[in-house]
């Protein structure tokens, strides 16, 4: 069966959205200054911030008003607790397992959190595995994460497809391992010369289509 490797943050699920919607009520559940809402965003960096690092952050901002253990709290649920699988990726996906393609989420990150986001939107109900940096020790855009991901849904990596927003962890990554990829540009420009896609799609569910070639009209 052909193989496709989704990204999770930013690509099947608006992990940014979420970690908004997270830290505009912690500030405000500990009166913070809301004008704060962009510093966070900007600590944070879409989730490539480490998290130890942004916690440091938090805590020297904040330590007269929050303890170390709430900014842990607030960084390992707020935005996994708020994700969610929108209808038109959902329904690409189910599509693309319904035609025979093994879908397999590569994702940087810890398991716990990670894992959360899978099972809270119900990807776990229809991808057929998944690979997370933390449990193989390799992150993206390494090559073993890519073929752990092969490995574990018992498929060939070969012929296979690479979806996801990331230039250097998702494109790149499908470029070191030879095999052809989608990049989910949320409306931006591509910049990178070193490499290319070998697609360009707005979000993920127009990604899957164009990797599945079934049409969005289809019924699973």
């Amino acid at each position: 069966m052909p193989l496709l490797m989704l990204d999770l943050d930013n690509t099947l699920v608006d992990r940014d959205v979420a970690f908004r919607d997270a830290a505009s009520e912690f500030l405000t559940a500990h009166g913070l200054p809301p004008d704060d809402l962009a510093w966070l965003m900007s600590a944070d960096a879409s989730g490539y911030t480490p998290r130890r690092t942004v916690a440091e952050a938090m805590t020297e901002r904040y330590g007269g008003t929050v303890t170390g253990d709430v900014v842990r709290t607030f960084l390992d649920r707020g935005a996994a607790d708020r994700v969610t699988l929108s209808e038109p990726t959902r329904d690409a996906l189910t599509k693309a397992v319904a035609a025979g393609w093994t879908c397999a989420i590569v994702t940087n990150g810890r398991v716990s959190q990670q894992e959360l986001k899978i099972r809270n939107t119900g990807l776990d109900t229809i991808v057929h595995g998944w690979v997370i940096s933390e449990s193989t020790g390799r992150k993206k855009p390494a090559p073993e994460i890519f073929h752990a991901a092969a490995a574990e849904v018992g498929a060939s990596p070969h012929s296979s497809w690479v979806i996801g927003d990331s230039a250097h962890a998702d494109i790149q990554g499908a470029t070191g391992i030879g095999v052809r990829s989608v990049w989910v540009s949320h409306g931006r420009t591509w910049t990178e010369p070193a490499f290319r896609p070998t697609h360009i799609a707005v979000d993920a569910a127009s990604a899957i289509h164009y990797v599945t070639g079934v049409p969005k009209s289809a019924r699973p």
